[in-house]
């Protein structure tokens, strides 16, 4: 009688992964690149002369795209904000912020504290330098006016970098073999705190000292010390550039720049040596330490042989990822693996005045015959739309391609690129010899399996 009575719910479960996938930015706004900049500095706390929108949508967007990564101490929810609405549209907002700053000083343990202006306050002209200038004797604050119709994201980090230079630093004696490193942003670079610490590491094997700002103590100390180095490292075919060149206007600090950070033993290689002659320290023992890295790092390359050239040999592949990424993997897949790139698709967006010099440094550096074609795109739908009817058999981009790669490109896919929601990222990076051997773990993981 019972089972008379029970009724049999038909539940239709859905298996195409493409209509999950949902449009989302490659990037945010200038406000959430200052924003992700702060919080990459240890004991720095942002606050946000916004509305309370603006931080609570980074904390689902640049954060936790970044990597699945969360804010620290003073980031998402617990990230001061001014929170203002209607009422400081029409009287202004800077009473708001004035108490905000002053009990933020007293309640917050921190060495540096950053205002960040967003749209209201830059639209209905909120005097935030003079506010922000009644505190000065009392903590190191500073103001960064970045409204998100003024830039991107990946701008965001350079109007840091130049509020920086003009509010806090001042000149040092210069500090022999001291650079500091640049155009790594953090967040939107998925893999930024691996990929600085594997810089300093790689720069200290050859004695020189690197200053990479974020993810390391002293925050303050750090960041005064920035006009003492010899040379600023840009290691991004246009990120970091507008910084050096603020830093190098404003302390005669030279800059040189590479396209992106170094994957693998021959990017490795190139930035050693080339670090080195730039600050006078090439030598032997520079070569010395490329010999035995390039030996060791190709005796391990020698393990992953079987499964690359046996099950995918020179197999095509496809890239959707920012600039900086995209060269470097470019290189080293091709290069080093014998891969052929088939479609590259940069999405961070850079400024008109730098894709020439990304397109051939991708297209001039690459030893092969086949040329890729090279697309500047950030719309998801015409992205997803760009990759089909393609040949290439690997998908390096991110968790917007991911679901799909299979079922529409026939693709296997690698997460290597902003926004990361479907891969954490700690420590994990690609820089340096190492980092070109992780590289390819993660690509013969996509299709190991028994025999």
């Amino acid at each position: 009688m019972a089972d008379n009575n029970l009724q049999t719910t038909k539940q239709t479960e859905v298996t195409d992964p493409s209509i999950h996938v949902i449009e989302a930015p490659r990037y945010s706004c200038s406000l959430a690149g200052v924003y992700g900049t702060v919080l990459g500095l240890y004991d720095a706390v942002p606050i946000l002369h916004s509305g309370a929108g603006c931080g609570v949508g980074q904390l689902f967007g640049l954060l936790y795209g970044g990597g699945q990564n969360a804010g620290g101490d003073f980031g998402g929810t617990a990230t001061p904000c001014s929170c203002l609405v209607e009422e400081h549209v029409i009287f202004g907002g800077e009473n708001k912020l004035r108490s905000l700053v002053d009990s933020s000083i007293d309640l917050l343990n921190a060495e540096l504290f950053v205002v960040i202006s967003g749209c209201v306050p830059s639209l209905i002209g909120d005097d935030v330098d003079a506010v922000v200038g009644e505190f000065k004797d009392k903590a190191p604050v500073l103001h960064i006016n970045a409204p998100g119709f003024k830039a991107n994201s990946y701008e965001g980090y350079e109007l840091f970098f130049e509020g920086l230079a003009d509010q806090l630093l001042t000149e040092k004696p210069v500090q022999k073999g001291r650079v500091n490193i640049l155009g790594v942003v953090p967040y939107q670079h998925i893999f930024w705190k691996g990929e600085l610490k594997a810089i300093k590491d790689l720069l200290a094997t050859i004695g020189i000292d690197a200053n990479i700002i974020f993810t390391e103590y002293d925050t303050l100390e750090k960041l005064n010390d920035i006009p003492a180095a010899e040379y600023n490292v840009v290691v991004s075919p246009w990120n970091g550039h507008r910084a050096a060149k603020k830093l190098e206007d404003k302390f005669g600090t030279p800059f040189i720049s590479f396209p992106g950070v170094p994957v693998g033993p021959k990017q490795t290689s190139e930035f050693l040596r080339e670090v080195s002659k730039a600050l006078n320290t090439y030598s032997d023992k520079v070569e010395n330490v490329i010999a035995k890295e390039e030996r060791r790092t190709y005796r391990i390359l020698e393990y992953p042989g079987d499964a690359i050239i046996l099950v995918r040999p020179h197999s095509y592949f496809a890239v959707a990822a920012d600039s900086s990424t995209a060269v470097s993997l470019t290189k080293f897949l091709t290069n080093e693996i014998g891969y052929l790139p088939d479609i590259i698709q940069i999405t961070d967006n850079p400024p008109e005045e730098f894709r020439e010099a990304i397109i051939r440094e991708i297209t001039e550096n690459l030893e092969t015959g086949y040329s890729p074609d090279i697309i500047f795109e950030v719309d998801s739908h015409k992205i997803r739309e760009n990759f089909k009817d393609r040949p290439f058999l690997f998908l390096f981009g991110s968790s917007l391609e991911g679901p799909i790669a299979m079922s529409e490109f026939g693709a296997l896919s690698v997460t290597v690129a902003f926004p990361s929601y479907n891969r954490m990222v700690l420590v994990d990076n690609y820089v340096g010899y190492d980092g070109g051997a992780r590289l390819v773990e993660h690509v013969v993981t996509t299709f190991a399996g028994p025999l």
